[in-house]
């Protein structure tokens, strides 16, 4: 008997050819079939006689084969495969298809056949251009509906999958539901056999949402119930309680040279004020670049490092832990307390280099007050004495999975306390907005930095047509005349095409040294080793570089109060979001900063988006408008958060996510260990291996 857990090779219908080609979209069982949903919909549901009322729609005909045809064309090596058809009004309609023999197989003549397509004129024949198709004594599973349309890869067709799912869909009746009847009464809900029906083959479109609603509440339930055990766990462990000191804040903040605004201090306070408690800090601070996380986190770090524990501090890269560590030492440079940089490139106390087994010494027996590193600070060999706060700085570049990683191993981190664990601190750069706040960090806490410092000018950002470029280059020879720097951005290319991102950069490098033979123009990109790359940083800082060209590495967190111009190259190719992260490298000094976004699309949607960083210097607004036009998926990377199109593309929906949160906690509550709801169960062990939340 088949069973959502039958292996798809053993189906009869399913020969290992097919097997392997799912094996490689991860398809392995008959549920991960049932489980893997259409991304969009061919309407074809407007069935209809042949006649010239319906020219230039999409429309489905029916009709019996008169007539049949097959022309090769050896000299492009193309065959055309024609047939004519009739319905009852004797009206002839004529369908082709290129490179397709086979399909005058099953389409002889005599044959009755339904066609779904844009039908148009072409001569005395009404016409149709590679038609879906498929005999009219079949079900309607290919024509005549809402065709699922499903993400393919080479040799298997969304033709083919809808076969194989319409007949296994009666094995979605047997598994328990994983959503309680009662919760499914509640919220009007279908269960699982009719959404999975729904899903893949809609009787309308009403039906449709009805099943994608199911679904999305279904990933947002499993979400919440996840974050609230984790939340759970978290409170009740226990961690080092550190005392406010108020007079040693309030002497350190006095003698910065700046105020902190009205946001930072808000957000200081409410992570000192949980450094006391004895359940563990959960916390994300959430600001805009340039908003002032780094010197909150300095704060919390102090508080913690006079009361004699130790502090460790996770930035993405090598360049971003070493940024952080000369800013801390700064800050601390009229104190006693020891700081380490522990990455793979580098081993040093304060301004002394270190191998790394004396400075791993150092740490273990707490000589060292903060560790300023990359992930090297949680490898098996590093152990702490009293580690009691730990901060990372994951800049959006730290994926959900990475997070939650770093979070348990910071739970089981090596250090002399055993019966506690460090409070935890998580920094992003990326504006979150509040929806998506909920959604996926629901076990967290949350500190907004929505204020910029007093003395940041706005950033003025201009969209560029090609006819302009000339004026911008004239623009940005003044502004280094003037002794100001640049930055050149280039579109971010995916990891498979690595190669073609550097020759991108390579050949605009080159553009700009013919253009500006004046100026020494420096070049960034993913494949320089990273110590080139922290010497091309340090000339740009130090001002031997005029004009830094670079691809999208240069994201990530770099400090350059000198560069007050930047252009981005096809910045169409960007989210807004990171177009922002982008901006936000200049503008960090005294002088007026400028962001050109060169762009030859013509698409009034393009331009409504680019406009937005146009408008906005807040990223906070800039995120609700990339959320509003791009959708979540985007937004957040599906591949970064794990979660289902489905699921993404319903968090904009507030109520759906506190409707899940209320039942999660509700079904938590009563059941802390979900012994009464194995299915339940079963779905989030399932949910875990492919997604991880704070």
């Amino acid at each position: 008997m088949l069973t959502p857990q039958t292996p798809l090779k053993n189906i009869s219908k399913i020969v290992p050819k097919y097997a392997e080609l799912l094996e490689k979209l991860e398809l392995k069982t008959i549920e991960d079939l049932l489980f893997y949903f259409p991304f969009r919909y061919d309407d074809f549901s407007k069935i209809v006689p042949i006649s010239p009322d319906y020219f230039g729609q999409t429309v489905t005909v029916e009709g019996k084969v008169i007539k049949t045809k097959l022309a090769r064309i050896f000299r492009r090596k193309m065959s055309i495969a024609e047939i004519i058809i009739a319905d009852e009004n004797k009206l002839p309609l004529k369908a082709v298809w290129f490179n397709q023999p086979f399909v005058l197989e099953s389409l002889k003549e005599g044959t009755s056949v339904r066609l779904s397509g844009k039908m148009e004129k072409q001569g005395k024949y009404f016409f149709m251009n590679s038609p879906a198709w498929e005999r009219a004594t079949r079900d309607a599973t290919n024509t005549g509906r809402l065709v699922p349309v499903y993400s393919e890869t080479r040799g298997l067709t969304s033709k083919w999958l809808r076969w194989q799912i319409k007949p296994l869909l009666e094995i979605a009746r047997q598994p328990e539901d994983v959503i309680p009847f009662e919760i499914r009464k509640k919220y009007n809900l279908y269960d699982i056999y009719t959404a999975l029906l729904q899903i893949h083959f809609p009787e309308n479109q009403e039906k449709l949402l009805r099943a994608q609603k199911r679904f999305a509440f279904q990933e947002m339930f499993l979400v919440q119930i996840k974050a609230l055990q984790v939340r759970n766990a978290w409170e009740n462990s226990k961690a080092i309680n550190i005392k406010f000191d108020e007079k040693l804040i309030k002497d350190f903040v006095g003698k910065l040279p700046f105020k902190l605004t009205d946001a930072q201090r808000k957000a200081s306070f409410e992570i000192l004020k949980d450094l006391e408690k004895e359940k563990p800090m959960n916390r994300l601070l959430n600001g805009d670049v340039g908003s002032g996380k780094t010197i909150v986190a300095a704060i919390a770090s102090l508080q913690a490092m006079s009361a004699g524990t130790q502090v460790a501090l996770m930035a993405p890269t090598e360049v971003l832990a070493k940024q952080h560590f000369e800013s801390f030492k700064k800050y601390f440079s009229d104190s006693n307390f020891k700081i380490a940089l522990l990455t793979n490139s580098y081993k040093q106390i304060n301004d002394a280099e270190e191998n790394r087994s004396k400075l791993l010494e150092e740490i273990k027996f707490g000589k060292i007050n903060l560790v300023i590193g990359t992930h090297a600070v949680i490898q098996k060999d590093v152990k702490f004495k009293n580690l009691a706060l730990v901060i990372i700085d994951e800049q959006h570049r730290f994926g959900v999975n990475q997070r939650a990683y770093l979070q348990q191993e910071t739970m089981s981190i090596k250090d002399g306390k055993i019966r506690t664990i460090p409070h935890f601190l998580t920094m992003t750069a990326t504006p979150i907005p509040r929806t998506l706040a909920i959604a996926f960090f629901g076990s967290l806490d949350i500190s907004v930095l929505d204020e910029m410092p007093k003395n940041r000018k706005p950033i003025i950002t201009k969209i560029i047509s090609p006819t302009g470029r000339k004026e911008i280059y004239n623009f940005i020879a003044k502004e280094i005349t003037a002794g100001r720097q640049a930055f050149a951005i280039l579109p971010l290319i995916e990891e498979s095409k690595a190669l073609t991102e550097v020759k991108a950069a390579v050949t605009e490098h080159k553009k700009l040294i013919a253009t500006f033979p004046q100026f020494k123009i420096g070049l960034l990109h993913g494949k320089i080793k990273s110590d080139e790359k922290e010497k091309i940083m340090r000339e740009f800082k130090n001002k031997k570089i005029d004009i830094l060209v670079s691809t999208s590495v240069i994201e990530v967190g770099i400090d350059v109060p000198n560069a007050t111009a930047m252009i981005i190259e096809d910045a169409d190719r960007f989210g807004l979001s990171q177009l922002h992260q982008f901006r936000g490298r200049v503008g960090r000094g005294e002088h007026q900063s400028y962001c050109f976004l060169f762009s030859s699309s013509d698409s009034a949607k393009t331009t409504e988006r680019l406009q937005a960083l146009a408008d906005f210097n807040d990223g906070f607004k800039i995120a609700e408008k990339d959320l509003a036009l791009r959708g979540p998926g985007q937004f957040f990377g599906t591949i970064q958060s794990g979660l289902p199109d489905i699921a993404m593309e319903n968090l904009t929906n507030v109520k759906l996510i506190k409707f899940a949160r209320l039942e999660a906690k509700e079904i938590l509550s009563q059941d802390p260990e979900l012994k009464k709801h194995p299915a339940l169960q079963n779905a989030l062990q399932k949910f875990q291996e492919k997604i991880h939340l704070e």
